[in-house]
């Protein structure tokens, strides 16, 4: 059985995520599971990857599963996203980012955005996407008004579509941004300018292969650590 972390796995953050791992694998292994010491990252293309019936444990996103992946896995628990502004508990926000002087100041919610984005350029990391496509799309109830949509399959490749004026805004979920901020050279001249709704961020799941009730066992242990909230 294999495990992997992918969804927030940056190059410069690997011993984040390796560390992420110890615990959570340690505390499943506490629970008489048998963990793998390390992660997989060798996952290649993720909509594939997640229907792997070998996965003990990874991370996924609520479109694929709405699309058909929860038929695929078990759902083990939520993450708890209290640490990163835009996060509160099981739940996120992704924010809107546009270019530093062509903005307007922070507002709470996207619909006070509206017109600021009509006829721009949207960048979004995939259409399935919850945090980059699908939250905009319903707390606008269309994505027509833009100009243009631009894919480029990584939340990481939508901020440099903006930074490099190839589009004029994107959706980052808060913990992206983050990291951006944090990693990501040239992220500093993009301002925040809206919040999406909350919803519920990422979810930790499990492998067919793994069984139900194996799967209520890692979800108890994993509650019992302090490592998922719900």
């Amino acid at each position: 059985m294999i495990a992997a972390l992918p969804m927030y796995d940056w190059p410069e953050v690997h011993d984040e995520t390796d560390a992420l791992w110890s615990a959570i694998g340690g505390a499943l292994r506490k629970a008489g599971i048998d963990a793998p010491q390390a992660l997989t990252r060798e996952t290649g293309n993720l909509h594939a990857f997640w229907r792997r019936p070998d996965i003990l444990f990874a991370q996924t996103c609520w479109g694929p599963m709405r699309d058909g992946l929860e038929d695929h896995v078990h759902l083990v628990g939520q993450p708890d996203y209290s640490g990163v502004e835009g996060g509160e508990g099981e739940a996120y926000r992704s924010v809107i980012l546009m270019r530093e002087g062509e903005a307007a100041p922070l507002s709470v919610t996207v619909a006070e955005r509206r017109d600021l984005l009509t006829g721009r350029r949207f960048a979004y990391n995939q259409p399935d996407s919850m945090s980059g496509y699908l939250a905009l799309e319903a707390d606008l109830g269309s994505l027509k008004a833009f100009s243009k949509k631009i894919p480029t399959g990584g939340h990481r490749a939508s901020i440099r579509a903006v930074m490099d004026e190839r589009a004029d805004f994107c959706a980052i979920d808060c913990k992206s941004w983050d990291l951006a901020k944090r990693h990501e050279p040239g992220a500093a001249d993009l301002v925040p300018i809206a919040w999406t709704q909350p919803r519920k961020g990422l979810p930790y799941i499990a492998g067919k292969r793994v069984g139900i009730d194996k799967a209520a066992e890692m979800r108890a242990a994993l509650l019992d650590a302090g490592l998922i909230v719900a």
